[in-house]
Formats: C-alpha cells, sequence, structure tokens
C-alpha cells in the first residue's frame, strides 16, 4: 500500500472520529492544526486507525508519535511486519 493510499485512509479515520473535513494531513500535522483533534478524540482516531488497517499499535510507538508523519511511519511498519 502506497503512503498516498494510507494518507486517504487515515484522512477517512479523521473524518469520522472528527465529523468534519476542514482540515488537510501532511506529514507535519499535529493536533494545533486541526479543529476537535484534542486527547479524548486523539485516543478515538488512533482506535478508528487501528480497526481502519486492522493493527495494533505498541505504546512506545503512541508515545513518540508527534505528528502525522510519525503515525504514517508507524502504520507502514505495522503493516510490514
Amino acid at each position: 500500500m502506497s503512503r498516498e493510499d494510507i494518507l486517504s485512509k487515515v484522512r477517512t479515520a479523521f473524518i469520522a472520529v472528527l465529523e468534519h473535513e476542514n482540515f488537510q494531513l501532511s506529514d507535519e500535522t499535529t493536533a494545533n492544526d486541526v479543529d476537535g483533534w484534542e486527547s479524548i478524540t486523539h485516543m478515538m482516531i488512533i482506535t478508528e486507525v487501528e480497526k481502519t488497517f486492522n493493527i495494533k499499535f505498541k505504546l512506545m510507538d503512541l508515545m513518540n508519535m508527534n505528528n502525522v508523519g510519525d503515525l504514517l511511519n508507524c502504520i507502514e511498519s505495522e503493516l510490514q511486519a
């Protein structure tokens, strides 16, 4: 699966949780850039992403995620495992 395909599915997960599409996602995007992306919705987004890709993130991976690029890197890593 290409990085663009992964990003598209991640965006769909964000839309499902946040219930709006008023944002752009790039590797540098953080919670500060997306309206409604707060601590509670963050965990909901992570859960939605795990369901979407049928993966489970490791706690250390979650703790080291600082932006969408880190999230995409973790997804790629889990899909290759």
